[in-house]
């Protein structure tokens, strides 16, 4: 996929996403972003009651991903998932418009 048609796409979120949403009881799962870490933008991700008027929301079985309209355009064509690892269980976002990461996985630069 060219990256003009994944900056127009919005993000996606997995069914194991999902599942583990399910599994700890989540209402609202917000996905943001913001100015700061290692390299220009982090990742805030928390649980919530509610989502917001302008919010993009994403629902699978009465849960709902969150995407404010100001992070939306840095998550386009996105991909949010869960991964079960060795090193531990974690939310991941694979972002296309990412041009480089730290290693931690929630700091990226445009």
């Amino acid at each position: 996929m060219a990256m003009a048609e994944a900056l127009s796409l919005p993000p996606r979120v997995t069914d194991r996403a999902f599942r583990r949403l399910e599994e700890i009881g989540a209402r609202v799962f917000r996905v943001a972003v913001e100015g700061g870490g290692c390299s220009g933008f982090q990742y805030d991700l928390r649980l919530e009651e509610e989502t917001a008027a302008d919010d993009l929301v994403i629902e699978k079985g009465g849960i709902r991903v969150a995407i404010d309209p100001v992070s939306l355009p840095f998550l386009s064509g996105a991909v949010i998932d869960f991964r079960e690892e060795l090193i531990g269980s974690r939310f991941v976002i694979d972002n296309p418009n990412a041009t480089a990461s730290c290693g931690c996985g929630t700091s990226f630069s445009i």
